[in-house]
């Protein structure tokens, strides 16, 4: 049955024109450099992030996604970010309307990173291994943009003895090569202030072919460029709670447009909650708190509203924070909203 199981996600997987072959995320707000390097080097400090996320569980094979993603400015003649901005120590509450009032775009500065994601779905795990780098510019006395690439590679492994078929002579399946490394090629732009944002970016934007080396049209089987449009604005409910609604269009061909919407509350930063909407996939609860002024913590549960409700629980992702090498101890730590 497991192998069934496998089988059937692994046919999913091949007809990758009908699929999204990039993780997602629900907590894409928190961590938006995952899906756009031109944040690289938004913030004064270190910016380390831990994340897991296990999607559809009870479903056997289903998605699972674990990353480690590093960013870090080159040079030090600013000491503000965006409006995400987790609070570090001292200095003035990022989510404060005070902090809003005295923001000054950033000095021209470079940013440097790098990010690990591993994604495993049924008998395939895909890991791509990006540096990124990004060059951040103030266009008004509040507004700044930065332009961003990565470039890296993707670790590509088909686990054969999870793969059962009918005719052990397939062809498709007697010519697979389950064992790839592939360049990997990314771009962004990102534009923000104390109180709003808005990017694009495009992942894997050189296509290849994976797993199925025949030459026959109707077995290629190829990669696609992933495009994401992110926008968000912050809205004070009082000087020290904000409301920050976000927005973020996928565009993958030939899969039509889709959309998550996201909702984060925040007060003074020491905790938030939220929910998440994901067009006609999911609804989802978000939390999270600063442990400290260098450690944050988010969860959120998304509630499957696809037809896979019958057979999943649901989707965990828990991400963890950390704020290094804070060199003005100001209130900053994450990135936009």
């Amino acid at each position: 049955m497991r192998k069934t199981v496998y089988l059937i996600v692994f046919i999913a997987c091949v007809q990758l024109v009908k699929a999204q072959q990039r993780p997602q995320y629900t907590q894409y707000i928190f961590n938006n450099y995952l899906l756009n390097p031109a944040l690289t080097g938004i913030e004064n400090y270190t910016d380390v992030k831990l994340g897991y996320r296990s999607q559809w569980t009870g479903l056997e094979g289903a998605p699972v996604t674990a990353y480690l993603s590093v960013n870090a400015p080159i040079g030090n003649n600013f000491i503000q970010g965006d409006a995400t901005a987790f609070p570090a120590s001292g200095g003035l509450n990022p989510s404060s309307r005070l902090y809003t009032q005295q923001y000054q775009a950033s000095e021209p500065h470079h940013g440097i990173g790098l990010t690990i994601v591993s994604d495993k779905t049924g008998p395939i795990t895909q890991t791509n291994i990006d540096a990124t780098y990004a060059y951040h510019i103030g266009l008004t006395d509040r507004l700044n943009l930065a332009v961003g690439v990565s470039a890296g590679f993707s670790h590509n492994v088909l686990n054969l003895s999870q793969i059962t078929t009918a005719d052990p002579s397939d062809p498709i399946f007697n010519s697979l090569d389950n064992n790839q490394w592939k360049p990997d090629l990314g771009i962004g732009v990102w534009a923000y202030a104390s109180d709003y944002f808005v990017g694009i970016s495009a992942q894997q934007i050189l296509p290849q072919n994976m797993y199925i080396t025949s030459k026959a049209n109707e077995y290629q089987n190829k990669t696609v460029p992933h495009y994401f449009l992110t926008g968000g604005v912050k809205l004070f409910l009082s000087d020290d709670v904000t409301l920050i609604p976000s927005v973020m269009l996928k565009y993958i061909k030939p899969v039509p447009t889709t959309y998550d919407l996201n909702m984060k509350l925040s007060f003074q930063d020491k905790f938030w909650v939220g929910g998440s909407y994901r067009h006609n996939d999911s609804f989802g609860a978000l939390a999270g708190f600063n442990l400290s002024s260098f450690v944050n913590v988010g969860y959120s549960y998304d509630f499957t509203t696809s037809a896979l409700n019958t057979v999943s629980n649901g989707t965990h992702e828990i991400v963890i924070g950390i704020l290094l090498n804070n060199r003005y101890k100001v209130s900053s730590g994450g990135h936009s909203f």
